[in-house]
């Protein structure tokens, strides 16, 4: 009888993402164009949210298991792929409604800054909005420039306009927004990502964010009507840049 023991070597399992997320295995079946491009994107994110834009092409084929030349067939230059990421990751996942929940006049002012800034923080505060959005401003890239920019044109804007409405100020078209109510809306703004920072920066617990949303609302409606629709010490309105 044959009493020896065989050991059976398991599969060898890759090591999860840092942000807890499993590479891709292996591809086990040809996969389309379309389906090819999306695995690339879905890793890129992954992959550039974790190493920074530094982060070498020759390493993402590598935990997609493609060659190098592959991945340059869908993204001719890594900046293409930069580029995309953008998109997916800032673009595709901004809310054309925001504007509307701001806006809408049927509920008190405090509802509707509560309702975007809890959708909002459930879209930006993840592992992969937050790091990417960082490593973009060390990186030197425009990502931050263009987001801010539609941020502020968007919402920022709408914001002011309907803080002037509820304290009964002059509208954006007899005065334009001002540089000091921009600040305001940043102060309050700001407070929100932080909250990401901390958590996926300084890997710091941040606890019932829908209950920090209402507080910094609150606390910030408390002071916005000695700034809103207030001329600042110069009179100046705010720069697009502000």
């Amino acid at each position: 009888m044959d009493t020896t023991t065989k050991f059976v070597t398991a599969p060898r399992r890759r090591p999860p993402h840092r942000d807890g997320t499993t590479p891709a295995e292996p591809a086990r079946r040809r996969l389309s164009p379309a389906q090819r491009e999306e695995e690339i994107v879905r890793e890129a994110v992954r992959f550039f949210a974790e190493f920074g834009f530094e982060g070498q092409t020759r390493e993402l084929a590598k935990r997609l298991n493609i060659t190098q030349p592959l991945l340059y067939r869908y993204f001719p230059t890594k900046e293409a792929l930069v580029e995309r990421v953008y998109q997916e990751v800032f673009l595709r996942r901004w809310n054309p409604f925001w504007e509307e929940v701001i806006r809408d006049g049927s509920r008190p002012l405090r509802d509707r800054l509560v309702g975007f800034y809890s959708d909002y923080a459930e879209v930006i505060l993840t592992y992969e909005w937050i790091r990417l959005f960082m490593f973009s401003g060390l990186k030197g890239l425009d990502f931050n420039t263009r987001y801010l920019e539609l941020l502020r044109e968007r919402i920022f804007s709408t914001i002011v306009a309907q803080l002037r409405a509820e304290f009964g100020r002059p509208s954006l078209q007899e005065k334009p927004v001002t540089t000091l109510e921009v600040e305001a809306i940043w102060s309050l703004h700001a407070s929100i990502f932080y909250l990401g920072v901390r958590k996926f920066i300084y890997s710091m617990p941040v606890d019932d964010i829908p209950a920090i949303v209402r507080m910094k609302v609150q606390l910030f409606l408390d002071g916005a009507p000695a700034v809103i629709g207030v001329e600042n010490a110069s009179g100046r309105p705010a720069d697009r840049g502000s």
